[in-house]
């Protein structure tokens, strides 16, 4: 399943890291006061769509606060995961909590015709937490063994930032989770700096 953000329904995240595991784990970066930011009222649901785990306009009745810790949980083994790897270290139970995850079937998926008559992916049956689970289980695990997708895990270097993405710019010299988020921040900054320094 690819990462794709499309539509409305990804308005309020970023689905820029270049995976969907990454992107589970910049969901931490939207907390605020303490507050998990999944938790709010359909966000994870939203995240879902965005994310491309689950088909625009899929009834997700099921989610509740069970499946926001569960993804959670998650999201705290993955991130551990992939910033011991950009540290050098390990991370064993993490490691064996998203391959336990892994094992999972992820979610079938079929093509349907919609109202148009094109042909759309559409969930074989009502979503279930342990399968979209597996999903990104299964992507954190291709990330992590291929050694090419891994030696690319950088995390951003902006003030108050812990992003983690893949640089896939020409030189491997990215420095920011988004040019135009983190770098421009960068950017101003800098300006500023130099603009204080000049009236010195």
């Amino acid at each position: 399943m690819t990462a794709g953000a499309t539509g409305a329904a990804s308005y309020e995240w970023r689905f820029d890291s270049g995976r969907i595991c990454l992107d589970l784990v910049a969901t931490a970066e939207s907390a605020s006061d303490g507050r998990e930011a999944l938790a709010q009222a359909g966000r994870l649901g939203r995240w879902l769509v965005g994310a491309g785990l689950v088909p625009a306009e899929t009834a997700l009745p099921a989610v509740d606060i069970q499946w926001v810790a569960r993804f959670v949980e998650l999201r705290e083994c993955v991130g551990q995961l992939v910033r011991a790897e950009i540290d050098g270290r390990r991370a064993g139970v993490a490691l064996e909590r998203v391959n336990a995850l892994a094992a999972g079937a992820p979610p079938a998926i079929r093509a349907v015709r919609d109202a148009e008559g094109s042909l759309v992916r559409a969930l074989g049956a009502a979503p279930e937490c342990g399968a979209l689970m597996a999903a990104i289980a299964r992507d954190a695990v291709d990330l992590l063994t291929d050694p090419v997708a891994r030696a690319r895990l950088r995390q951003c270097e902006g003030d108050n930032c812990r992003r983690v993405y893949l640089d896939t710019s020409r030189g491997r010299r990215r420095r920011w989770c988004s040019s135009e988020v983190c770098g421009n921040r960068e950017r101003v900054a800098r300006h500023r700096r130099r603009s204080a320094a000049a009236h010195l």
